[in-house]
């Protein structure tokens, strides 16, 4: 299990300091996002505020996790985890602000950079994933989130991804 020890000192605190919150399980997350069944990756959400959100995963030992290829987990897929974890929190933030059942607004991954992978499977580790995102800027139809993947003591992934909303909107 993720302890605050794994986590950085600054989203420990957040942690620390964070008001109690009804339990934000698989179940929750699956009712808002446009993930189903198993493709779903994410158990919970552990704590968020208005720029991060920390999330666990123990689907990566799953040996029927729909991103497997031939029988292995590559650690890049730790990138679809951290945009999950994105889609959870846009949720949070829409029901923070009223916004209809908490459902994020339609987006997708525009781009992914920096990503830097500190492990070659995610298959192999035993322990549940921590994945982090933070909110590092955004406008009205484009955010751009830092992301962390961390396991067993250690982080696995990182990287940044920009996400546009209401894609439909931009392109017409």
């Amino acid at each position: 299990m993720t302890t605050q020890a794994d986590l950085p000192d600054t989203f420990a605190d957040v942690i620390a300091n964070a008001a109690p919150t009804a339990p934000l399980d698989r179940a929750w997350i699956a009712a808002r996002i446009p993930h189903s069944g198993a493709m779903c990756l994410l158990d919970g959400v552990q704590a968020w505020d208005g720029t991060r959100i920390l999330c666990t995963a123990t689907s990566h030992g799953d040996p029927h996790n729909p991103l497997r290829s031939r029988g292995r987990l590559a650690a890049v897929c730790g990138v679809e985890y951290a945009a999950q974890a994105m889609a959870v929190h846009g949720a949070l933030l829409g029901a923070r602000d009223g916004a209809a059942a908490g459902r994020p607004r339609v987006g997708f991954l525009a781009s992914v950079r920096n990503v830097m992978a500190h492990i070659e499977r995610l298959d192999t580790l035993a322990a549940p994933l921590a994945i982090e995102a933070e909110r590092m800027s955004g406008s009205g139809s484009t955010i751009l989130y830092g992301f962390t993947v961390r396991g067993e003591g250690r982080v696995l992934l990182t990287g940044r991804a920009a996400v546009m909303l209401d894609a439909s909107a931009v392109v017409r």
